[in-house]
């Protein structure tokens, strides 16, 4: 499945959540993280900590395989850019 939007991401993990008969709160016990996170992630919230969006595709059995799209992920000069500032270019445009 191709994930474009973190609203494309929130769908894939709710799916997957239905898919395997979880409650948001089931799944929230299993990742160590509360029901209102969830909640909130399900609803395509832009602001969520990386590292809990990991906890939950693992969780579900998920994975993120990143692939270069048209546009370049370093800068002109050759220089490596952060995961975070990445995600906050794309976020932001």
């Amino acid at each position: 499945m191709r994930i474009s939007t973190m609203h494309d991401l929130a769908s894939a993990v709710r799916g997957r959540r239905l898919e395997l008969g979880f409650s948001q709160a089931e799944l929230a016990m299993r990742a160590k993280v509360s029901r209102d996170w969830v909640n909130t992630f399900e609803r395509g919230k832009r602001s969520v900590e990386l590292s809990l969006v990991f906890r939950l595709l693992d969780t579900l059995g998920l994975e993120i395989d990143l692939a270069a799209s048209h546009a370049p992920a370093a800068s002109s000069s050759g220089e490596s850019r952060s995961l975070d500032s990445i995600l906050d270019a794309y976020l932001n445009r």
